[in-house]
């Protein structure tokens, strides 16, 4: 057999046609990944990743492999030599994996210049080195694969035929058939069954970095059965039935191996952040589900910036696992401005809708143009629809790390949609009135959006003075209680009750102003309002549970603008000023509350003290102001004439200042060895587990009411601006009622590797002309090499 692998081998770079085809295969590659434009090029992609060159290889190598192993057997046959190969002192088996092998060998030697091309980004990554090595060699792992079933079908189209360009034409119909052939005909049956027969499939898994034993065995299956067919095929034996028998069993018996181990599998991803691994919670969401979850997804069309298209392939990406855990999932990508005649329709339709389109820009060629797209995707189940945003979207990002952003909520936002699809509604939450809250047209908003995931009420802890144990029992049927900007104090007895509420185990989200301010008590003829101390009379009822709340004003330079109107009558006109007592904060930590949020915005809010006491308590701070941040007391003047006041910046020096807390563990109760302001039938000293956030502002669950009716929450009508306030409280109630576990998927980390734009501007020439001209020069040198000393060992 190694007689026979050495013959290929010395017979290929013998021929200068061997050369010619791996130069022309690296040709393309270098033309493709480096000069072209389009989907291929990896520097007007920008991605420090090798997904462009994976993409491309298969189609290339459909070409390739097949001109490689076109001569195998049809040039023995042809030249009479295959008769006597096979009365020598060798099985035909060995004679087959012998050519096979020699084919392998001479195709790797083709696929090793393009390790420039991973060094090349590994250069030019920003920083340098930023390339997931885990993704790219497990991408290599399945182009292995890929070609070693290639050169199996080209070496069985060999053997049917004496003829060189039949043998090529047959071995790329059936690698083209095998590769996007059965997934075309799976399109058009709708067949699963079909597409699993196809390699794109089970290549574009491993193309990921995701190692399948499932995707393994497939590919080991179409290499042994083309090998074992084309062992048939130059055995002298007659073709009878038995042999006809063998190929059938041995047919079925592959089939029915990779059927059965459908279900017993290993997967291995080797992406360095495991993207491609669904989190528990996320594969609990659909575990139930026995018919269709139909997804629509509107984010596609071939004029994408590469950012977007980066994004369209992990959606796609994501969906595929939901689908490998349940066939029950079907998506479709849709692009609802394909057809110029029905595009403002469909703009109209989609916007009515609340998928709100985006103005992207595109660059192509040297210039710049704007393009709509639709980032969303629509779920239905069972008659229901839920929508999906696909753009996370921060204030003042990048396109860059919008697109990071949106790929790291990727999976949390769909695993979200899918629960809202198919787990019914079961948490309570009270929204608590009688201490003068927020009126409802303030929490239209956010009221609305939770109803989505919960059963909403009000409740008012007015009766407990007449019937104690009746208003306690009834406030314990709730999971959650939200007091929304309470402005006035709470009774002892009101106290008691929500103490022995979070006793029993109940959970609360508290927005807190301990000072009593409002903006718009400053729009008076002064411009000037008095800040003072709110007593809520919560004081000992935080302090118990480990955090204080101070009644002083943070002062933020890093805010939001306060928008005035200057000047009089017909001269006037609004214009936006700082406005310190808006800090805008941007989350850092790294909690699935926080994690990858837009700036939120605070209206006069407070510092939170975090306490000693209780250790069994443990204490997170979510949310901080800037390090530029300064403590005004109260009471306090506050006027819009600081608007036109140049700070000092040597004032703002108190540093980051904690404005929101999460407290998790077992409380003790406020009236612990107390006088209790009633008496109950089982009052608790102390809590079970659970959990409370407080926030310092009552203002950030406030949405503003416009002329039509209230607005989306976090909506500045000003600057058009959408902070994160919503999704933070959206967060914090999933958090404190998620049992599941789905808002940890929010902590997930996933990286996206981008190139060094700069770099590639000043560099670019340099690395097209390296990666285009090096890969020829190091096959020329390896082809001097090897007919020199071909030569010299000839010569003796």
């Amino acid at each position: 057999m190694l007689a026979i692998l050495r013959k290929e081998i010395n017979s290929f770079f013998a021929s200068p046609i061997g050369y010619l085809v791996i130069a022309i295969f690296l040709t393309l590659n270098g033309l493709f990944l480096w000069l072209f434009s389009g989907e291929f090029n990896i520097l007007d992609n920008g991605f420090a990743d090798m997904s462009s060159f994976f993409l491309l290889a298969p189609w290339i190598l459909i070409f390739l492999i097949p001109a490689v192993t076109m001569r195998s057997f049809a040039d023995e046959k042809k030249q009479g030599t295959l008769e006597l190969l096979l009365t020598k002192p060798i099985s035909d088996l060995k004679i087959v994996f012998g050519k096979y092998f020699g084919t392998i060998l001479l195709i790797i030697v083709a696929i090793l210049p393009t390790l420039l091309y991973v060094y090349t980004v590994y250069e030019l990554g920003n920083p340098i080195g930023n390339i997931d090595f885990g993704s790219t060699l497990g991408s290599y792992f399945g182009l292995l694969f890929l070609i070693a079933a290639y050169t199996a079908i080209g070496v069985f189209s060999s053997s049917i035929t004496d003829n060189q360009i039949v043998a090529f034409i047959t071995a790329v119909f059936l690698c083209f058939l095998f590769y996007i052939g059965f997934e075309g005909i799976a399109d058009i049956l709708s067949s699963s069954f079909l597409e699993q027969l196809g390699m794109s499939t089970h290549y574009k898994s491993m193309s990921r970095g995701v190692i399948d034993t499932r995707d393994i065995l497939y590919f080991v299956s179409i290499t042994l059965f083309f090998i074992l067919l084309t062992n048939l095929n130059i055995s002298t034996k007659k073709f009878d039935k038995k042999r006809l028998t063998s190929i059938v069993i041995l047919f079925l018996g592959l089939l029915v191996l990779n059927i059965f181990t459908q279900s017993i599998y290993k997967r291995f991803d080797l992406t360095s952040d495991k993207r491609y691994t669904l989190s528990d919670a996320a594969k609990q969401t659909i575990t139930t589900v026995e018919s269709p979850i139909v997804i629509d997804v509107f984010l596609d069309g071939t004029n994408l910036p590469s950012e977007f298209r980066r994004l369209q392939m992990e959606t796609k990406q994501l969906l595929d696992e939901f689908v490998s855990e349940n066939n029950q999932i079907i998506y479709n990508f849709i692009n609802p401005l394909e057809d110029d005649n029905s595009r403002e329709r469909n703009i109209q339709q989609l916007t009515n809708r609340g998928l709100t389109p985006m103005q992207v820009t595109v660059q192509e060629a040297g210039k710049s143009s704007q393009e709509v797209v639709f980032p969303w995707a629509l779920a239905s189940y069972n008659n229901t629809t839920v929508k999906i945003p696909l753009v996370k979207n921060k204030i003042g990002a990048t396109i860059q790390e919008i697109a990071i952003s949106s790929i790291q909520h990727l999976e949390y936002a769909f695993a979200d949609g899918f629960s809202k699809l198919v787990n019914p509604k079961r948490r309570k939450i009270a929204i608590l009135k009688g201490n003068n809250q927020l009126q409802d047209p303030y929490l239209f908003d956010f009221v609305k959006t939770l109803k989505d995931y919960y059963f909403i009420a009000p409740f008012t802890l007015d009766s407990v003075a007449e019937s104690p144990q009746k208003t306690l029992n009834e406030l314990k049927a709730y999971d959650l209680i939200i007091s929304a900007k309470p402005t006035e104090a709470f009774s002892e007895k009101e106290k008691y009750a929500l103490d022995q509420y979070t006793m029993n185990g109940g959970k609360s989200l508290w927005l807190i102003d301990a000072v009593a301010m409002e903006q718009d008590s400053l729009y008076n003829a002064s411009g000037k309002a008095i800040a003072t101390s709110r007593d809520l009379n919560l004081t000992d009822f935080f302090f118990k549970y480990g955090i204080r709340i101070n009644p002083v004003l943070i002062n933020d330079l890093y805010s939001a603008q306060i928008t005035l109107a200057t000047g009089e009558g017909s001269q006037s006109q609004f214009q936006q000023f700082p406005w310190f007592y808006s800090p805008l904060v941007n989350p850092t930590l790294k909690h699935p509350i926080i994690n990858n949020l837009n700036l939120i915005k605070f209206d006069f809010a407070n510092q939170i003290d975090t306490l000693k006491n209780p250790t069994s308590v443990d204490k997170t701070i979510l949310l901080q102001s800037s390090i530029l941040s300064k403590i005004d007391g109260t009471p306090r003047e506050i006027s819009l004439e600081m608007t036109t006041q140049e700070p000092n910046p040597e004032l703002y020096s108190k540093g980051n200042q904690n404005l929101a807390v999460l407290l998790e563990g077992e409380f003790t109760s406020v009236y612990n060895n107390r006088v209790k302001p009633f008496e109950i039938s089982n009052d608790k000293p102390s809590s079970m587990l659970t959990k409370m956030i407080v926030i310092a502002d009552g203002d950030i669950i406030k949405n503003e009411i416009g002329r039509n009716g209230p607005q989306e929450l976090g909506f500045d009508r000003w600057n058009g601006q959408t902070y994160g306030n919503k999704e933070l409280l959206l967060n914090a109630v999933n958090y404190l009622l998620d049992d599941d576990g789905l808002i940890n998927i929010r902590s997930k980390e996933v990286t996206v590797a981008f190139l060094d734009d700069q770099k590639i501007a000043a560099e670019k020439s340099k690395w097209q002309t390296l990666n285009i001209a090096l890969p020829l020069v190091f096959l020329a040198i390896f082809g001097w090499l090897f007919n020199y000393f071909r030569k010299k060992k000839y010569a003796h």
